[in-house]
């Protein structure tokens, strides 16, 4: 009776250890998934080191999760701007990586940051099937229904920019190219500084 009663404790004790084990492995999980989100939502790296920094960090880590090759074509003499505008150029690439890998097929990708006199100007362009013609003026409006290409419009036409989409369809890839004025990017930056002191 005695081994029976124990045999029946060990047995529950077995299952309590292979749920503690199972809840264990969730939290890991779920924290794995919360550092990534955060780090997502806005790099350290964007704030320490800088756009180009951070933009290599994470193009990196996508070509290694997505197996999609990107090119970025980066100048060495880039200095540091305003961060709203670091950060509204991290998340133009990093949305249209999230829609090259979604729902073009192409194998790879190219960047390219160019800073002109006035401006700035980003241009994503891809290998994939481009989009399909019977969505292209849906797409190219101002009105559209992609959430992360109207977040993108939204963030650029704050900074006083504009967001260009190109694609001809056919397999003959999607070309994303975004404008930024600097003197509206600096003008905003410094409205925001001075609202936050007071």
């Amino acid at each position: 009776m005695n081994l029976s009663s124990l045999g029946a404790d060990l047995e529950r004790l077995a299952k309590a250890t292979s749920t503690v084990s199972d809840s264990t492995a969730l939290v890991n999980d779920m924290t794995k998934d919360i550092r990534t989100i955060s780090y997502l939502l806005h790099p350290p790296l964007l704030d320490e080191a800088g756009l180009a920094s951070a933009l290599r960090m994470y193009i990196q880590g996508f070509t290694e999760r997505s197996k999609i090759a990107v090119e970025l074509q980066f100048p060495d003499d880039f200095d540091r701007l305003p961060r709203d505008l670091e950060t509204t150029i991290f998340r133009l690439v990093q949305e249209s990586l999230t829609n090259i890998h979604r729902h073009s097929g192409s194998p790879a990708a190219e960047i390219r940051v160019a800073r002109l006199e006035n401006e700035v100007r980003v241009e994503v362009k891809d290998q994939g099937k481009g989009i399909p013609p019977e969505n292209t003026p849906e797409l190219l409006s101002n009105g559209t229904p992609g959430v992360g290409i109207r977040g993108m419009r939204e963030r650029l036409r704050q900074l006083g920019g504009s967001l260009e989409i190109s694609s001809e369809g056919n397999g003959r890839g999607t070309v994303v190219v975004a404008r930024v004025p600097l003197v509206n990017a600096r003008a905003m930056a410094g409205t925001a500084s001075a609202g936050a002191t007071y």
